[in-house]
């Protein structure tokens, strides 16, 4: 189900719902981040992407990707594989300095 437009989504932990609490409560709810880097790349299959992820749950991994869906994240492509909108790639490009901060500091 979509959300209407203007809405606020709820969050957990801010009585505000202000864009930046949704976006970090989305994204901090278990294997958000984890298929979103995981799609970076190129469209996966439910299959594809469940291996990708470790074998998460079905039921979880469904639920997130019907959440990121909502959000405007990830969309269902035509060959039935999941991949990012514009937005969901926006997103990606966004972590980049995290990812590189990461790997310097994990050597």
């Amino acid at each position: 189900m979509a959300k209407k437009p203007g809405t606020t989504p709820r969050v957990r932990g801010s009585r505000t719902g202000r864009p930046i609490m949704a976006l970090l409560d989305l994204l901090g709810r278990r294997w958000s981040l984890r298929i979103l880097w995981e799609l970076r790349g190129e469209p996966l299959t439910s299959r594809a992407l469940r291996s990708a992820c470790d074998e998460a749950s079905p039921t979880v991994l469904q639920a997130r990707l019907t959440e990121l869906r909502e959000a405007g994240f990830v969309e269902l492509g035509e060959g039935g594989g999941y991949g990012l909108t514009p937005l969901g790639r926006d997103l990606c490009e966004t972590f980049m300095p995290l990812h590189r901060f990461a790997e310097r500091w994990k050597r």
